[in-house]
């Protein structure tokens, strides 16, 4: 189960924020971050949110309370996305300038490089 949660906008929508294990099964594709990914997507609700998420393929994506909602930084940046959709390696524990630079990334970025999320 991966950690995350959500925040209602004032126009009525929502962002969701998930952190999801490594895209694959040991952490070690090319490119790839190994400790896990911050995921972000804007949608009308939390259902809409997580749908879009297991269209793309991460199928075993649940979110259970609101013990990691997102950041103003986070909402800020998903909503100048076109797509909604963003990603970046997720913040390990002591959190260092060069965690707090690293830019937003599409999803397809992602998934283009590697195997689906959350398996089937």
């Amino acid at each position: 189960m991966a950690a995350g949660g959500f925040c209602k906008l004032p126009n009525g929508t929502v962002v969701v924020a998930l952190n999801l294990p490594s895209p694959t099964a040991d952490g070690s594709s090319a490119g790839t971050p190994a400790g896990g990914v911050r995921v972000l997507v804007h949608a009308q609700n939390r259902a809409r949110a997580l749908t879009r998420l297991r269209n793309l393929g991460m199928r075993a994506v649940y979110l259970r309370g609101n013990a990691a909602p997102p950041t103003p930084d986070e909402i800020t940046a998903v909503l100048h996305h076109p797509d909604g959709l963003i990603w970046r390696t997720a913040p390990a524990a002591d959190v260092t300038t060069a965690d707090l630079l690293e830019l937003w990334h599409p999803i397809r970025a992602l998934l283009r490089r590697s195997a689906p999320l959350g398996g089937a």
